[in-house]
């Protein structure tokens, strides 16, 4: 009898998606991954974390062109050619979503791509809307739901008639605005908002709440008062009652103090893409903005369908969607494979950048646990001082009886470098003693971590370089 291969379908082409292709095609499985749009890759490669990062990067340095530290080295504003940037920028992400995405279809004769739109007849059959008007049934034995997520859209009046921007509009925007205007106050907001001033505009960002609502309090108000420090505009507890565009400039009005400027991004989060699938036919539980509902298994409610990445309840990061399309595959080919976010890391990356793993002090008195935390001033970190910027801080918290590790937040630069000794720390069950007690190389901006541990029963200020 010829040997049966199960057969995996997934909709969806981004990092979860081609994570769980490979791992199902290591595992003995055919994959068909559906894909609607015209590029493979998804968010992160395309329009999200490769393209940000290498604008964030080229605004970095001319920042530090502009604005250092250092006696004898003339100060410099340069003079930005957005477009050669922009044109730079596309290369490299073309060239790698060609490395990590069309290659491994390419040399994978077990992974098939069909082009199309997917929705669910039954729990065990799709239906691919494809370009030129006709339909592909597609049958499999598992199925895997790894669509992603779209900007969510605030309902504004007069905002849906205007010319606005998205992060995938601002990241190709070969001209900078000479006032762009902001609405948001989490992670992309930030970074771009940044971005875009350091690159030589004007900026004015509007938040619904604080900025970084969700994380410690600390770590949105530092940032706030370093962007200010950098000329960003901010008005935290604010929403435009009305967006108009009179084709050449925008009007937000708010109250008696409208804003104004020539361009506006729109960043107030990332909404599942989920509404086309047809979930409610097979009765898959969806929450919030249609996330589909899964366990720490990948599974959702319905037998054989899994799911992973931005379209689900778990966090928007690309190497959680990665973690879990692998794990899914696993699952989905036989095994038993959880995925344990209790010690994940989260980075947004402004200048400094902010760094997060575990609980906040907030978050553990939610839950009833009593801590005790310390924060250390980046003045007290030999590498910050030699390097002339001492902006930030690194704080840690841990439980108050037994010490252990709790959590860490940190606004630093290198801070996404930083957070994930603090992630390892966590995950190994150490106590603060523990990290106090490790050998950090100096001069390193990590060892501000150690620095911090040894605040919990020392005094750092007293100790010599280099203290053990």
């Amino acid at each position: 009898m010829p040997t049966i291969t199960l057969h995996i379908a997934i909709i969806g082409s981004g990092s979860g998606a081609f994570a769980a292709a490979i791992k199902a095609v290591e595992e003995g499985a055919r994959v068909t991954i559906i894909e609607g749009s015209d590029i493979i890759g998804g968010t992160c490669v395309n329009i999200g974390c490769v393209p940000s990062k290498i604008m964030i990067r080229a605004s970095h340095i001319a920042h530090l062109q502009a604005c250092h530290g250092f006696d004898g080295i003339p100060l410099n504003r340069p003079k930005i050619d957005r477009a050669a940037l922009v044109s730079q920028q596309q290369a490299r992400v073309e060239e790698l979503r060609h490395a990590k995405y069309e290659n491994i279809l390419d040399s994978n004769p077990a992974i098939t791509l069909v082009r199309g739109w997917a929705r669910f007849r039954d729990a065990q059959t799709l239906i691919v809307a494809q370009g030129n008007g006709s339909e592909k049934t597609i049958t499999a034995d598992r199925i895997l739901i790894a669509s992603g997520a779209s900007p969510a859209i605030p309902d504004i009046p007069g905002l849906q008639e205007t010319p606005y921007w998205t992060s995938t509009e601002a990241l190709v925007a070969e001209q900078l605005p000479e006032h762009l205007v902001v609405l948001g106050g989490s992670v992309v907001a930030l970074e771009l908002a940044q971005a875009f001033r350091r690159l030589g505009s004007e900026v004015t960002l509007l938040a619904r709440s604080t900025l970084l609502s969700k994380e410690d309090p600390d770590l949105g108000a530092g940032l706030q008062v370093l962007l200010e420090k950098e000329g960003i505009r901010i008005k935290t507890q604010t929403v435009p009652t009305a967006v108009r565009h009179d084709g050449h400039a925008f009007v937000l009005e708010n109250g008696h103090d409208n804003i104004q400027g020539d361009a506006l991004l729109v960043a107030t989060g990332r909404q599942p893409d989920t509404g086309q699938l047809a979930l409610d036919r097979v009765g898959i539980e969806t929450g919030h903005n249609g996330a589909i509902v899964i366990d720490d298994h990948m599974r959702t409610s319905v037998a054989h369908i899994y799911a992973a990445g931005d379209c689900t309840n778990q966090p928007q990061y690309v190497y959680v969607a990665a973690a879990a399309g692998t794990r899914a595959a696993i699952n989905m080919t036989g095994g038993d494979e959880a995925l344990d976010l209790s010690a994940m890391p989260a980075v947004v990356f402004t200048d400094p950048q902010v760094g997060t793993v575990g609980l906040s002090e907030q978050q553990a008195q939610a839950q009833g646990i009593a801590t005790i935390s310390r924060t250390l001033t980046l003045d007290n970190v030999p590498r910050a001082l030699a390097n002339f910027d001492t902006q930030g801080f690194i704080k840690l918290v841990a439980h108050k009886e037994t010490g252990k590790l709790l959590g860490a937040q940190v606004l630093t630069p290198e801070g996404g470098e930083i957070i994930q000794s603090a992630v390892l720390a966590i995950r190994n069950g150490m106590t603060v003693e523990d990290l106090a007690g490790q050998l950090f190389p100096y001069l390193t901006m990590v060892e501000g971590l150690k620095l911090c541990a040894q605040t919990f029963n020392r005094d750092v200020s007293q100790l010599s370089c280099c203290a053990g």
